[in-house]
């Protein structure tokens, strides 16, 4: 299981090619590993998963029911945009224009990697949405973490 970590500044050139960081690819277990699939993701940025990754988040997507249409929805929204990548003979990713478009990116990008994923941010966005630390952070800590013990997490709207 991979847990990635960092934030990276970086660019977006002219040819929506963004340069892969060298700390984040040694991260990357193998040459396998250069191979991600990019999405929408939550919040208005794109999601990059190493394959590996992809695979395990969609084996948990296609087991929900795609008879519920709450869930139908969510699947087909989830794999809208959906696109493989790989780098290239220079450590870049192309970055569909769509997708580009869809999180406002532009230039000026964030890598944020956690766990086993690398969100793709526009920096403006993501200052205002993770520049700060929220008021309130040590209660949503203790919400989430406080008692690790409890099989179902409590409502956290």
């Amino acid at each position: 299981m991979l847990s990635l970590i960092g934030e990276y500044g970086c660019k977006m050139d002219s040819k929506s090619r963004l340069m892969f960081p060298a700390g984040l690819k040694k991260q990357l277990p193998s040459a396998r590993d250069y191979k991600f699939v990019i999405n929408r993701g939550f919040e208005q940025c794109l999601v990059i998963y190493p394959y590996e990754s992809w695979e395990a988040t969609i084996a948990e997507i296609n087991k929900l029911n795609i008879y519920v249409k709450k869930y139908r929805e969510f699947v087909r929204y989830f794999y809208r945009g959906a696109t493989e990548v790989l780098l290239d003979g220079t450590n870049r990713l192309l970055i569909p224009k769509t997708l580009l478009k869809y999180a406002g990116i532009e230039k000026d990008v964030v890598l944020f990697a956690f766990s086993d994923r690398i969100e793709l941010w526009d920096k403006e966005k993501y200052e205002t949405w993770l520049g700060d630390e929220p008021e309130g952070y040590s209660d949503l800590a203790e919400l989430a973490m406080g008692n690790r013990d409890q099989k179902k997490t409590d409502d956290v709207s």
